[in-house]
């Protein structure tokens, strides 16, 4: 540390320098569930395996941590909290601006004055009478010092910042968190899923004795019964007293009538079944049960009697027989119906979702999985923890049969009832009931006892009923340790075969159970459990009586708990008794009589006796010493033993033992036999089950039963793990004496334990985390290694002492040094470390240690010489540490690791995890001893021991080399093992001396950068690697303040103001390499610089899907958090050196800009960024582009003009795989940290020195951070982003299971139990992030009111820390820019930046900083600003003002202080004013016409502000300027009136057209905003689809243009003004230029937009043609084409034309393919009648609808909106006749709506072929009215006549609205004979289409023929011929029509013909008939119609005389006629 300066060794105290006392090795009490640990009743010396298993489950865990760990991550939990110490933040997107003026709900249609009236300033109401200003910005004016104003800006920004960024920001993806080890869960009792059941009432019809009832649960599935018996009665205080004489005394834990089960495996199968028991009594059970079959308690009138007897007839069996009990009913429920039925109506909101719903999910993915799908159904329908509480009630019993009541009976009635799901007939019933509540457990209720009876806790105050827990029996097998001293024994008589013996006695036959201790009576042992309502422990038990059954089957289940220590004398008795329920009259006494007797030993050789047995019986009585032997094999004796039925086997019975001291495993049993033999104490030969061992054998045997350990099965494996585990760990650490040699069993042990890892990771069943670590292992060692006690196996007794060393190893006197080194390396050879020969002393003489290193180095012997050495030192060990003879476990350890082989060093390597853990454990516990005796750091640990580790890392890096070159499918096998890796070297730095880690460090990342694997694959292990290691507590120091790996600290780079007299150019350098990974760099900061070299390596690699990327970025990310939270990093000088640790970073992200994915502003539609590349430019819109961009949230176009081409350039440059929105994220959240952390000096020397391509990526990075970070809103404020969300629950699920758990299955019962142990808490606090307040929502799709806010809050605080970090960041280069030599391009790419800031949704807070910091741009550089940018001052214009229509008070007076020092300064400046005006005044023209919700109220108010500003300030007075600001916001005003009344009509499209359409005509004067008004009105046409008006808009706009540019210039190649347009739309001369002298383009700002250029105009022309080719009218766009191709050609753009005549060719392409079937406009003609309309009365229009349009359509949409003006008074008039005012209500408002078609003359239809011809550039339109003399509308065929109506528009259709006014109207009428001509000639028309057709319709061609020749036709053909064509007109003047007429009939009847003729061809063969009747039909008619159609009018066939011109009859014909006649 000498070296540093002391302001750093200042700082490392601060950052918590390596404190010695860093790890803390600690016991912990172990947490009981009860209220003491069960152990072995008192008093009894326990055998040696007995002992060692109670401490193992009393003793308290062992756990090792470090005082700092986690230090950094503390800081996640206390996020929890975070939002109520944030400010919140206002945005305007969250604010609901007050209204002003509550506007009118009807628009006052009145306001649509004429257009000629209005002038542009004209306004409304006068700004300075109606308002009030705005409060003004303090010293707005004030500086006239540019530095005081910086800062005084500084200071400002700085006031109230957030000091942790990350903190706000969520935590990064936890599937990189690698770092994060899941502590293991503590070793717990298993349980399954509880419910407790309580028995609420038994019931039956009648009451008269005492009933008794036992409770379990069967496994119908497996045929098994899955828990033990639950005994309760719910007996009257009188029938308790009738058995009063049988029960001694009633203990309190015998109340209990709720018990808890629990249930592993869920299963649909699961029944509870409740079986009734009553007092032994005369009689079958039918005979019992009758009464309670035919009486009923009811009936009490009738039965009152016979009730009374029985109940005296019970009372006097009670006191007789009241011991015995006989079988009377059984019920049955299956239980897992009710809980999933209780889960489904379960209403998802009830308050326990939070640990009822959810952690259900957890167990249901923990389920254990078994192999087969046995458990698979079952997940889905039942939730165990998460169900309502539910009562059962049954109202049936079964009656118990006497042949019938095994379990194998009892299972074939259940599977009955699941298969018919109700009884079978057969079965009699008792009618009564049982009701029960289920509920689920989440907390031990109070009063519970345990299943050996001990309290658990919570204790209950008073004397409540007691709860039980019942001891489940799994279904399968369970596998976790065992955890507690448990040791009963279940004893299940089954049968009793009587039948061949002949004696009548056995009958009524019962079992006497007991337990004995001894042969005499008197030994009866007190252990078996009793039942409800009596002694809590009995010593007998009898089984119930079956009524006369001599071979009787029994279903009793007797429970015993066994004593600890077990001798050959302990056996189980059965008495065989007959009982006499009958009372003989001579017979008083006893009611049984004898049978006989068995018996069975507890212990076979040693061994525990569990299963099946049949025994015989023994008649009369007990043989002598009968328990040493089984009674089949016992001796013959004298007098002989009389057996039943010669000694054959009667008796079945089964034993079960649930014990967590009785291995019942051989193998296990074996080993635990043989270790305990080598503690003494035993005398040999040794009997292990049926063989004896002498003692000279005893080293082979153990040597043999370690190695069939790992062959022991699973299930006793595990439960007996931790035992099993710290036998085998003693036996490596120990050498044995054994028969007076020294047995070395260290390497068979060993190995030993390899081969139970491996078995264990190789489990299907088990359970493994994340990392690949198996559950019960990664436990075992976290909480229950601890080293091998050193006396542990030296004791000769309990209070023994370690015998001397010299005795013990008394070969080192006799050998010399050198043999003994010799031996020493041998050993070594020889692979097993030779107990007698001492490990090497440690030196502690660092002289003795330096000449030891320098000897072994590379002396492949090295052990020899060091060991030699340090003999030769004897002085040196005078200082040792510990007697230098004791083997330490960690050396032994990493000795085996290393000197292992095949399989097992295989093993070794693959699950080193386990290794690696458990020497850090032991070293841990090394380290602490030594720490106590102050042991230096460099000295805690042996030479060799280093060379072991050393090797050791070395080769598990080679094996993760080999592991990626050879097998590709292992990847995840040598992540995991890398990950080991990792971990250990990490843990390693806080035990060894860190220059060596440093060395393993450097030694793996050498080795893995050798290897020949793919680029990804490596990176990403070294960064996970990495990763690991940067976790580490001290990473700071480590990285700060050591250079090189050789840990020789020294000063890190020199701070600017320690070096400011060394030379400029040097420290320019010195500065830009601060931000660059240089060489030195590494060296000086190790563990930094190499995760940076990966980070940089992985940005610039192509990787699939970016993986690597993504790890790289989150590393850095997770890393640089960490540094953000940590308490130590608080202070800023602190952080500015961690910051400075970062630089490089910095210039890192810089250089991978590219790879940044922009699509960050979901929220605002923004394109991906490659956007632009695959579209043309063309598309560039009409607004502005950067502003349309920046709207669009694409940042790059704010960055550049043509930004689209530019992007797609860098696009092809460089094809990279972008990175996530997400990644991108986090990694410029890295960006941010740094730059916010870092010295502001340092970040300013390096922009001064920075060249400016460089600069320029910088700014664009500040651009992409500001819309990244950007804020969304309250109601998508989810912070992760959108990608992030997607990660559904269940893969949140998952996480939080590997982090809580293990992956797998069986991890499930290490967590079963909840509560609040050390390490649950402590997981709460580092591991489950999604406790804080971030995670927890994702998942929720409906968040919370107060969610949705906190996040909100904690977002917007996000979004203006890093814009407010990015505008100290453009502060820092602005005040840069002096001393730099391109300022204009500087200052201009801080504007874009600070506009772009502008256009995102922002926080008043920052605004008013950003506002400041614009406003000191323009004080400081105006001119440029004015001059060289002024497009950007377009922009800044524009979003200035729409800040001032805020409805945020905060906002709106920084926009105006801004926008009236832009006026001040543009006016000062260059007198450049005029333009600003004209910008401002466009602005607020396009704001106004795009922005839905615009306030124009607010805008009102600055408005007015801005005047007070003007009016102010006091230099300007004498200026023009305030008149000029007067007569500007005068015109903004008037604009500002336009916009309220557009806002009236919002909701009616036409009207806003309209009234556009007259603000742009009011604008006539000034081409910008008429412009500007024709782009509003193209884009609102275009969002409304109505794309051909759109395209018109443009078409005026680019007319407009070319009218200008013909002023300014005079090219051939250019449209000559609007002229050039006509063929487009005629409508287009409108826009021909103003005269002259109104105005001249030259005049500065005028005309001065961007569009007033040859480009602009292209631009404006082929977004025309893209709407026009969108609409449909593909004609159009080679019209708008043949204007740009000359100017196109001018410019010899070859590649435009290239995809301009691409375009054509695809219009043309498409007229051919769908020409005739576009569908054009539809028209209708609308007329408003009523004064209510105002300006709208009697005004007809015509609207232009979309191409398939019905009339209700439109005359709904009407109604509805006028209707929401006019309420009732509003109505439609259905018919098309004139409209009479004087017949309308004055008070009505009336519409009327009529269908009109395009009308043409025929001289126009010569011109107009195509159907587009047809319906483009209409300006007269045709509807018909029927009418007759009479006034009704239709009439007969003589009678009826038609009004045509020609209507003509102002402008053709399509035009730049919708509607058009009708200005002229003609009508003419048809008579009769006229309409029947119109119609003839219709018909005709039709059919000659239909039978031309090139594929014709069948079916068209029919329904036509049907309506002309059919029989039936009502005014069809013929009726018209015989009306009209009969006979001829008297008057001569219908002589013409008449004969038309006929000459109309003629062609008919031919079409007719030709129709029927080509019908024939069509019609299918079922089709004959038809066709023949048609033509019949049709010979019919033309026969008909012959006489009519030959007969001719002679007159008209005279020569025509000149007498026309006085006919008067002209009005009545038609008007083609007239026309006709005058032509």
């Amino acid at each position: 540390m000498s070296q540093l300066r002391s302001g750093d060794s200042a700082l490392m105290q601060e950052l918590g320098d390596f404190p010695d006392d860093d790890l803390e090795v600690e016991l912990v009490e172990k947490e009981c569930r009860t209220v003491r640990h069960s152990v072995p009743e008192e008093g009894v010396e326990l055998d040696s395996h007995v002992r060692d298993c109670v401490q193992s489950y009393t003793q308290p865990w062992l756990m090792v941590s470090r005082r700092c760990q986690g230090d950094s991550w503390s800081a996640y939990s206390e996020r929890a909290s975070l939002h109520k110490t944030l400010q919140k933040q206002t945005f305007e997107s969250d604010v609901q601006p007050e209204k002003l003026e509550t506007p009118v709900k009807s628009p006052s249609l009145a306001v649509l004055s004429d257009d000629s009236s209005r002038t542009l300033t004209s306004s409304d109401f006068d700004l300075r009478s109606g308002l009030t200003p705005d409060p003004r910005v303090e010293g707005l004016l004030h500086f006239s010092n540019h530095d005081d104003l910086d800062r005084f800006n500084q200071e400002a920004r700085q006031g109230n910042r957030h000091p942790e960024l990350f903190a706000l920001y969520p935590p990064a993806d936890d599937d990189d968190a690698v770092e994060i080890r899941p502590i293991p869960d503590c070793p717990k009792e298993h349980m399954g899923d509880r419910i407790i059941i309580r028995c609420q009432a038994i019931k039956f019809e009648i009451d008269i004795e005492p009933l008794f009832a036992t409770l379990a649960l069967y496994d119908l599935r497996e045929k098994k019964k899955i828990s033990e018996n639950f005994y309760c009665d719910l007996n009257s205080d009188q029938f308790k007293g009738f058995l009063k004489p049988h029960t001694p005394q009633t203990d309190h834990s015998t109340l209990s009538r709720a018990a808890i089960f629990s249930i592993t495996y869920p299963s649909p199968d699961i029944y509870l079944v409740i079986k009734i028991e009553k007092v032994l009594q005369q009689g079958e059970i039918s005979d019992c049960a009758e009464p309670y079959m035919v009486m009923k308690e009811t009936d009490s009138a009738k039965n009152k009697e016979k009730l009374e007897k029985l109940r005296n007839q019970s009372e006097m069996f009670c006191q007789r027989l009241g011991r015995y009990r006989m079988p009377f009913a059984w019920a049955t429920v299956n239980i897992m119906n009710v809980i999933s039925t209780a889960t489904l109506d379960r209403d998802t909101t009830d308050s326990d979702s939070l640990n009822g719903k959810s952690s259900s999910l957890e167990k249901r993915g923990q389920l254990p999985r078994r192999n087969s799908e046995r458990f698979g159904t079952m997940e889905d329908q039942c939730n165990m923890s998460a169900f309502k509480p539910a009562t059962i009630t049954i109202s049936t019993f079964c009656k118990q049969e006497g042949d019938r009541l095994s379990d194998e009976d009892l299972f074939k009635f259940l599977a009955d009832i699941k298969k018919f799901s109700s009884l079978q007939r057969r079965i009699k019933t008792i009618p009564g009931t049982i009701r029960l509540d289920v509920t689920p457990v989440h907390d031990n209720p109070v009063a519970c006892l345990s299943t050996e009876l001990i309290p658990v806790k919570p204790l209950a105050e008073k004397n409540v009923r007691p709860v039980k827990e019942v001891l489940e029996f799994p279904s399968s097998e369970v596998y976790v340790p065992h955890s507690t001293y448990r040791n009963l024994l279940y004893v299940y008589p089954q049968r009793l075969n009587f039948v061949n013996r002949l004696t009548s006695g056995g009958r009524n036959i019962t079992i006497k159970i007991q337990f004995m201790s001894g042969e005499d009576p008197s030994c009866v042992m007190p252990v078996i459990f009793g039942k409800s309502n009596g002694p809590e422990f009995v010593q007998e038990v009898y089984t119930p009586v079956t009524y006369h059954n001599k071979s009787p089957d029994f279903y009793e289940e007797v429970k015993m708990a066994l004593p600890a220590r077990l001798t050959e004398r302990h056996h189980l008795l059965f008495t065989f008794y007959h009982i006499s329920c009958q009372q003989k009259q001579n017979q008083t006494g006893a009611s049984e009589a004898l049978i006989g007797y068995s018996w069975l030993p507890i212990l076979s050789t040693d061994r525990l006796q569990t299963g099946q047995y049949c025994l015989p019986i023994a008649l009369d009585r007990l043989p002598v010493n009968y328990s040493l032997h089984s009674p089949e094999r016992i001796t013959p004796q004298v007098p002989p033993v009389k057996w039943m039925e010669s000694h054959k086997g009667v008796f079945n019975l089964e034993i079960q033992a649930v014990s967590s001291v009785h291995t019942q495993d051989n193998h296990l049993e074996r080993f635990f036999t043989l270790c305990h033999a080598l503690e003494g104490g035993v005398t040999f030969p040794l009997r292990v089950r049926e063989e004896k061992i002498p003692e000279n054998k005893l080293e082979h045997e153990l040597k043999l039963s370690i190695i069939s350990l790992s062959s022991s099965r699973l299930e006793p494996l595990v439960l007996y793990l931790h035992l099993v585990l710290d036998k085998l760990f003693t036996l490596i650490m120990q050498p044995m004496v054994i028969a007076g040699q020294t047995a070395n069993l260290a390497q068979i042990a060993f190995e030993s334990v390899v081969s139970i890892v491996n078995s264990l990771h190789n489990s299907q069943e088990l359970a493994r985390d994340q990392q690949g670590r198996n559950g019960l292992l990664a436990t075992y060692l976290y909480w229950v290694f601890r080293l091998p006690d050193s006396n542990e196996l030296l004791n000769t007794g309990p209070g023994g002492v370690v015998p001397p060393t010299e005795g013990r190893y008394s070969t080192m006197g006799r050998a010399s040094a050198t043999t003994v080194g010799t031996m020493l390396l041998q050993s070594r050879i020889r692979s097993s470390s030779n107990p007698d020969i001492p490990a090497p002393h440690s030196a502690e003489d660092t002289e003795v240690n330096n000449i030891l290193s320098a000897k072994g180095q590379n002396n492949p012997g090295s052990r020899m010489s060091t060991y030699v050495d340090v003999s030769s030192h004897p002085q040196s060990s005078t200082g040792g540490t510990r007697p230098s003879n004791r083997k330490q476990f960690h050396e032994e350890l990493a000795l085996q690791i290393v000197v292992s082989t095949g399989v097992c060093r295989e093993n070794a390597y693959k699950y080193a995890w386990f290794f690696f853990e458990l020497l850090v454990k032991s070293m841990a516990q090394h380290v602490s001893q030594l720490e106590k005796q102050d042991v230096p750091r460099r000295s805690r640990f042996s030479d060799r021991f280093k060379d072991d580790v050393t090797t050791i890392v070395s080769v598990v890096t080679a094996e993760i080399g080999t592991i990626l070159v050879k097998q590709q499918k292992e990847l995840e096998q040598a992540e995991k093992v890398n990950i080991s890796l990792a971990f250990f070297l990490y843990d390693l730095l806080s035990l060894m001396d860190r220059g060596f880690v440093f060395i393993l460090v450097k030694n793996y990342c050498n080795q893995m950068s050798a290897k020949t694997v793919s680029m990804p694959t490596l990176i990403s292990m070294r960064l996970e690697f990495l990763r690991i290691l940067c976790s580490h507590e001290h990473y700071l120091n480590l990285s700060l303040y050591f250079s090189s790996p050789a840990s020789a600290p020294v000063s890190p780079c020199p701070s600017i103001s320690s070096q400011s007299s060394s030379s400029c150019s040097f420290q320019e350098q010195r500065i830009l390499g601060l931000f660059e990974l240089s060489q030195e760099f590494k060296q000086q900061h190790y563990l930094a610089g190499l995760l940076l070299t990966e980070l940089s390596a992985a940005l610039d690699m192509e990787s699939e899907g970016g993986k690597v990327q993504r790890k790289a970025i989150n590393a850095t990310y997770s890393l640089l958090c960490a540094h953000d939270l940590d308490q130590r990093c608080t202070r800023p000088d602190v952080r500015a050196k961690v910051a400075t640790l970062y630089l490089p970073l910095v210039g890192i992200i810089i250089d991978s800009i590219n790879y940044l994915d922009f699509t960050v502003s979901e929220a605002r539609g923004g394109k991906s960024k490659t956007g632009g590349s695959d579209e043309d430019p063309d598309n560039i819109p009409p607004i502005n582009q950067s502003i349309a961009m920046a709207i669009a949230g694409n940042p790059f176009n704010t960055l550049a003009r043509n930004a689209l081409a530019s992007m797609a350039s860098v696009q092809s440059a460089k094809a990279v795989a972008t990175l996530s929105a997400e990644t991108s994220r986090n990694l410029l959240l890295c960006f941010l940290w740094v730059m916010k952390n870092a010295e502001r000096s340092l970040i300013q020397r390096w922009t001064v020195d920075m060249p400016s391509a460089q600069l320029n990526r910088l700014l664009e990075l500040l651009t992409i951070c500001v819309s990244c970070f950007e804020y969304r809103g309250k109601r998508s404020s989810d912070k992760v982003s959108t990608q992030a969300l997607q990660k559904s629950q269940q893969a949140k699920m998952q996480l939080e299971d590997s982090l809580l758990r293990g992956i797998g299955a069986r991890g499930e019962m290490m967590r079963r139990a909840g509560g609040s142990d050390r390490a649950g808490q402590r997981v709460n606090l580092r591991w489950r992030k999604d406790l804080t307040q971030w995670r927890q929502t994702n998942d929720k799709h409906d968040k919370t009111k107060a969610e949705l806010d906190q996040e909100a809050l904690i977002s917007g605080n996000l979004a203006t820390e890093s814009n407010l970090i990015v505008l100290d960041l453009l502060e820092t280069i602005v005040q840069a820019v002096p001393l730099a030599d391109c300022k204009d391009s500087v200052v201009g790419g801080v504007l874009r930046v600070l506009l772009h800031c502008l256009t995102c949704n922002q926080s008043t807070t920052f605004l008013s900083h950003c506002f400041s910091t614009l406003r000191a741009l323009v004080v400081k550089f105006g001119d440029l600003l004015f001059e060289e940018e002024a497009e950007q001052c377009a922009d800044l214009c524009q979003k200035v003002l729409q800040h001032c229509s805020s409805p945020v008070d905060g906002n709106r007076s920084q926009a105006c202080a801004t926008l009236y020092l832009i006026m001040r300064y543009s006016f000062s400046s260059a007198n450049n004013f005029s333009r600003v005006k004209m910008q401002v005044t466009m602005s607020l023209a396009s704001l106004v016409g795009k922005s839905e919700d615009f306030h124009e109220e607010y805008l009102r108010r600055s408005l007015r502000t801005i005047l007070a500003y003007a009016e102010e300030d006091t230099e300007m007075q004498n200026t023009p300027l305030p008149s000029q600001v007067d007569e500007l916001l005068r015109n903004l005003n008037s604009i500002l009136s336009d916009t309220v009344k557009m806002r009236e009509f919002q909701e009616d499209p036409e009207m806003l057209m309209d009234l556009m359409y007259r603000i742009a005509k009011g604008y006539q004067t000034s081409p910008d905003l008429r412009l500007t008004w024709l782009q509003n009105m193209a884009e609102k046409h275009k969002n409304r689809k109505c794309f051909t008006e759109s395209a018109m808009c443009l078409v005026h706009a680019a007319a407009l243009v070319a009218e200008y540019l013909s002023m300014l210039e005079d090219h051939k190649y250019l449209p000559v003004g609007s002229v050039t347009f006509q063929n487009i739309s005629p409508n287009v001369l409108e826009e021909s230029a103003v005269s002259d002298d109104i105005l001249s383009p030259d005049e500065d700002g005028v005309c001065s937009g961007q569009y007033f250029t040859t480009s602009g105009l292209v631009g404006l022309l082929k977004q025309a043609a893209e709407l026009f080719s969108n609409g449909g009218l593909y004609e159009t766009v080679n019209e708008v084409y043949k204007i740009i191709m000359p100017v196109l050609e001018a410019h010899r753009d070859f590649r435009e034309l290239v995809s301009t005549h691409e375009k054509l060719q695809r219009a043309f392409d498409n007229i051919i393919q769908k020409g005739h079937k576009r569908m054009f406009g539809t028209y209708f003609r609308v007329g408003f009648y009523g004064a209510k309309f105002g300006d709208l009365d009697e005004q007809e229009f015509v609207y232009k609808e979309p191409g398939i349009t019905h009339l209700p359509e439109i005359s709904h949409r009407l109604e509805n909106f006028y209707s929401q003006c006019f309420g009732d008074a509003l109505e439609m008039i259905k018919d098309s006749k004139g409209i009479d005012r004087s017949k309308l209500d004055a008070n009505k408002a009336y519409i009327q709506i009529t269908y009109v078609e395009p009308f043409f003359d025929d001289y126009e239809m010569k011109d107009r072929l195509t159907n587009f011809e047809k319906n483009f550039n209409l300006r007269r339109f045709m509807y018909t009215t029927p009418f007759t003399k009479a006034g009704r509308p239709r009439g007969e065929l003589n009678e009826q006549y038609k009004r045509k109506t020609i209507l003509t528009t102002m402008h053709t259709f399509p035009y730049i609205k919708t509607r058009i006014n009708v200005i002229q109207k003609e009508e003419f009428d048809l008579t009769p004979i006229e309409v029947a001509i119109e119609d003839m000639q219709k018909k005709t028309r039709e059919l000659a289409v239909a039978t031309h057709r090139e594929q014709p319709d069948a079916k068209m061609l029919q329904m036509l023929l049907q309506g002309s020749v059919g029989a039936t036709v009502n005014q069809g053909p013929l009726e018209v011929a015989q009306v009209f064509l009969n006979e001829i007109p008297a008057d001569p003047k219908l002589f013409r029509h008449h004969n038309k007429l006929r000459l109309c009939f003629k062609e008919f009847i031919m079409r007719c013909g030709e129709a029927v003729e080509k019908n024939k061809h069509l019609i299918t063969l079922d089709q004959k008939e038809y066709q023949q009747e048609l033509k019949k039909n049709y010979n019919r008619l033309r026969e008909n119609l012959r006489p009519m159609l030959e007969r001719k009018i002679p007159e008209l066939y005279k020569p025509i005389k000149p007498r026309l011109e006085n006919r008067d009859s002209v009005k009545r014909l038609s008007f083609r006629r007239a026309l006709e006649e005058n032509s």
